[in-house]
């Protein structure tokens, strides 16, 4: 069964007559004509008697509109609720985001105070999660996106910056060049056992014999405040520690490469008003709250 065509037959009914009923529906009269008899035809019953004074139901007529009239209001509020939902901002929302990406923690922390009717799952990873595959509603990435089946939001950009202790610096002293860095125990960041030993500083690009090598920043942050390594770090895990004087920036006319923030979805899903929440909540307070480390 046609349910337009129901829906059709439902307002004719209330209205009284066909011709009311298409004023009330804003269409055509021949076309709500046509759209009932085609409905009785697919029934293969006559739904309403007309007549010169306007319409009566047959008795299949009424039993489909005292059916058909509590089944439309059951998905009118059904429909309701969902918009109420949306309104409302109720549901879940799934995200990935890299590790150890601190300040990311209070961005999240400040939108559910926002949104306490969202509950969030989040997914902490430096894979490069399938969105579809692992049930991902929004990813935080950094890096270039070439997958054009994903729309990217930018957000931001930064630089790592190269950090020692004062103790290391008071006794090693203060490199002049980044060549002299390979005089320096030096640690650096690598997902896996392939990635390269090297730093882009400036124009120079340094390959280096790491005494340390791991995934983990926040292990590095820990290795220079102790004074045991030269390391790299993102601006925002580095700027408490540069600020209270626990680390201290090197070489600073030769900086890292910049480095680009992104959210991404997928860009055949129409987002959800909540994906679009999180999507403009992040683009507002990520650049109040993350630009503070450039």
């Amino acid at each position: 069964m046609d349910l337009n065509a129901a829906s059709m037959f439902v307002a004719t009914v209330r209205a009284g007559s066909l011709s009311a009923g298409a004023a009330a529906l804003g269409i055509p009269l021949a076309t709500l004509s046509r759209r009932i008899r085609q409905l009785e035809s697919d029934l293969r019953v006559q739904l309403l008697e007309r007549s010169a004074r306007g319409i009566k139901l047959t008795e299949p007529g009424t039993r489909l509109y005292d059916h058909a009239a509590k089944g439309l209001e059951l998905l009118r509020d059904g429909e309701a609720a969902i918009r109420s939902d949306q309104l409302e901002l109720r549901g879940r929302l799934r995200i990935s985001m890299p590790p150890t990406f601190e300040p990311w923690w209070n961005i999240l922390s400040g939108f559910q105070k926002k949104y306490p009717g969202i509950h969030l799952k989040v997914h902490v990873t430096e894979r490069r999660m399938d969105l579809v595959q692992d049930g991902i509603d929004v990813a935080l990435r950094v890096g270039k996106i070439i997958d054009e089946s994903f729309i990217a939001r930018r957000l931001l950009t930064f630089r790592h910056v190269l950090v020692a202790s004062p103790s290391l610096i008071g006794r090693l002293g203060l490199p002049a060049s980044a060549a002299q860095l390979k005089a320096f125990p030096c640690a650096t960041w690598a997902p896996n056992s392939s990635w390269p030993a090297n730093w882009m500083l400036g124009n120079e690009q340094i390959e280096l014999d790491p005494v340390l090598s791991t995934n983990d920043y926040s292990h590095l942050r820990r290795c220079a405040e102790a004074g045991e390594v030269v390391t790299e770090l993102p601006e925002f895990l580095a700027r408490t520690a540069l600020g209270d004087g626990r680390l201290q920036e090197l070489l600073p006319d030769f900086p890292f490469p910049t480095a680009t923030l992104y959210l991404l979805y997928l860009s055949h899903r129409n987002p959800s008003s909540i994906v679009r929440a999180y999507l403009d909540y992040c683009s507002s307070e990520a650049m109040a709250s993350v630009s503070e480390m450039q």
